[in-house]
């Protein structure tokens, strides 16, 4: 996909389960490889740096076994890698090619490291200088400060510290803190300079622990790690969520009024990303702490303008650059130099796109002051020069009620490959029709979504296929436990107008009287309804999604902007079904009479709306569009006179 269009918008809320962290997920598996015995690492990041790394530990002779989902099982090679020669691809991946370069500098082999272009770009002189410092031979194959390189067995002599620069990247040290005990040997490393990122060394040093290596820290200057020590495996660790991902989300909860809470980080992590939440309340963002996750709603009024130092988080930093779009004021980031040599440079790229936006932006070797504009550019087309995070970043522009262009969207699978489809969970505006059977709302919301362009949930129709999924496999559906079973792995697809169970076209068998009477039935079930749930939100995606059903608005999703009610009285309600029955070729003698099917609707009307989980009822703020004496294109009309008015930078078109 060459670009990925964000439509305008209104609000932001929900819950986010965030993917594993990039920075923990490949010191873990790093560290993993070089302890002794099996690691089991769960909830580990699935990405490209992830994928980097897994394969260069492969080439390098660590036992690995993918145990499920997310979940990797790593034979430690209890010290030095056993193979001895190799050439390895690292990408674009930092987090990946500086800890192996120098864990491969200490492993008395031959090897050759090599990235894309961007990463022949990025610099790695101060870690080779440092590995240089006890003996490594480590070469450059092409500029010198820069990959590609060439690493060949040496002699290592730990007798004086190892001193080395920390103000271009905490990823330096932190490759030299890992890699050190692997020579059993007492090892000191002393900072020249600040140390910029700070938190990120915090987590190298954790993580060391819980793998048995203590490091004896004299403040941000000297670091100190006693011999005889050497990998030892925890047996299972969990990776954290991301949480410099968080911020995307959580921001989106400022701007766009939220609540949008994040799971997987919480008041006890060990990233310093989280930080973020600090300053976003700094802003005047209401934040929520709890030991697993963070939420974060919008202010009474506009969010505050800042004059921050971020030197602690760098990556989260470049969301609060896309937030001050949403200020009351100028804004301005400091001590963030080392964005100049990340992906991209990333005050310079953030400079160029803010100003697509109208912003005015300043900036400095070091710094970027960002003064928001009243009125957000429209159609503005955002590059993402290769940084994932420049694409994530801006993705929240779309909240300034203008449609934004990303381009090269693709760059996100670097850090969250999915990124686009779990900010529409949040994001993508919805429209909810709710109302009682046969009242039209499937056919209204078909041609509702049909004309704006959005995607369509016929929620009734996964109640439907539940049921006679139930019916095919010979389940009662009085079994509550068994039928939300079924609900659960349901294998159901959508193609068009077209509705499949497993590979069966069931579009007209779903309609059949005796499933309707089924899916009326289960539907009133708590375990059903739950195992359904997180399928019908996953619906929603971008550009937004018109879903008809009992509970739209009420449960499923209770934070769509704009919610209907469309009804009908039972006897309009009976005429349209038996005239449907007619239309289907019903024979004369099979078809029930009239006050029949009207007494039907009664008591389906009823038991829906008596049930209770999720009852059917008309909510406060929805429309409400009565068509009994309306036709189809009257009861489009009435709903897109909702939207209008509701979402009218959406541009509705008139039916």
């Amino acid at each position: 996909m060459t670009h990925f269009d964000l439509p305008p918008l209104l609000r932001a809320a929900g819950t986010v389960r965030l993917p594993g962290s990039k920075s923990i997920s490949n010191r873990m598996l790093l560290l993993a490889a070089l302890a002794e015995g099996v690691t089991e690492i769960r909830d580990l990041l699935d990405s490209d740096d992830t994928r980097v790394m897994l394969s260069a530990l492969a080439a390098l002779g660590i036992g690995l076994e993918a145990q499920g989902a997310n979940c990797w099982k790593v034979r430690g090679a209890g010290g030095v890698f056993p193979v001895k020669q190799g050439e390895l691809f690292m990408g674009n991946a930092g987090t990946a090619i500086r800890p192996l370069t120098a864990a491969l500098a200490l492993s008395g082999g031959h090897y050759r490291l090599s990235g894309v272009a961007r990463m022949h770009e990025r610099p790695i002189g101060d870690l080779v200088d440092g590995l240089r410092q006890i003996g490594c031979d480590v070469r450059y194959t092409g500029n010198a400060g820069f990959p590609p390189l060439e690493i060949f067995p040496a002699q290592v002599n730990l007798s004086a510290p190892i001193r080395v620069r920390g103000d271009v990247s905490s990823q330096f040290l932190t490759a030299l803190l890992m890699a050190l005990p692997l020579t059993g040997e007492k090892a000191i490393i002393e900072l020249t300079t600040e140390l910029i990122s700070k938190p990120y060394i915090e987590i190298t040093l954790n993580l060391m622990a819980r793998f048995g290596v203590r490091v004896e820290r004299e403040g941000w200057q000297r670091f100190a790690i006693p011999g005889g020590q050497r990998y030892k495996s925890p047996g299972v660790l969990h990776v954290e969520g991301d949480a410099s991902a968080a911020s995307y989300f959580l921001a989106a909860g400022a701007i766009g009024g939220g609540p949008v809470r994040v799971e997987g980080v919480g008041k006890n992590s060990i990233q310093g990303d989280v930080k973020f939440a600090d300053a976003l309340e700094t802003m005047g963002a209401r934040i929520v702490w709890g030991d697993n996750f963070i939420e974060a709603s919008a202010p009474a009024g506009r969010l505050k303008a800042f004059d921050l130092d971020l030197n602690h988080i760098p990556d989260a930093a470049m969301t609060l650059a896309v937030a001050a779009l949403f200020a009351d004021g100028k804004c301005v980031l400091r001590n963030i130099g080392s964005w100049r040599v990340k992906e991209t440079d990333r005050i310079a790229a953030m400079a160029t796109e803010l100003r697509k936006l109208g912003a005015t932006v300043e900036e400095g070797s070091d710094w970027l002051a960002v003064l928001p504009t009243p009125t957000l550019q429209a159609n503005a087309e955002i590059d993402t020069y290769d940084d994932h995070r420049m694409a994530m970043c801006f993705s929240l522009a779309a909240f300034g009620g203008v449609p934004v262009r990303i381009n090269d969207p693709g760059c996100v699978a670097k850090t969250f490959p999915h990124y686009f489809d779990v900010f529409a969970q949040i994001a993508a505006p919805v429209i909810a029709i709710d109302g009682p059977s046969a009242s039209g709302k499937g056919t209204v919301a078909q041609r509702v979504a049909k004309a704006l362009g959005f995607h369509f949930l016929d929620s009734g129709a996964l109640y439907r296929l539940t049921a006679l999924a139930a019916m095919k496999a010979g389940v009662s559906l009085d079994d509550e436990n068994r039928v939300a079973a079924i609900a659960a792995k349901l294998p159901a697809a959508f193609q068009g107008d077209r509705i499949f169970l497993s590979e069966e076209d069931v579009t007209e068998a779903i309609r059949s009287e005796e499933v309707g009477k089924g899916a009326s039935k289960i539907a009133a079930f708590p375990a059903v309804r739950a195992a359904l749930l997180d399928r019908q939100r996953a619906f929603r995606r971008f550009p937004g999604l018109v879903a008809d059903g009992r509970d739209m608005g009420s449960v499923v999703f209770p934070d769509a902007p704009v919610k209907v009610f469309l009804t009908a009285s039972a006897p309009a309600r009976a005429e349209r079904r038996y005239k449907q029955l007619i239309g289907k070729g019903m024979p004369d003698n099979m078809r029930p009479l009239l006050q029949d099917i009207v007494k039907d609707l009664e008591e389906r009307d009823a038991r829906d709306a008596a049930r209770p989980v999720a009852p059917l009822k008309r909510l406060p703020d929805a429309d409400l569009v009565d068509t009994t004496n309306l036709n189809i294109d009257e009861a489009v009309a009435a709903v897109m006179d909702s939207v209008r008015h509701r979402l009218p930078f959406l541009n509705p078109p008139v039916i």
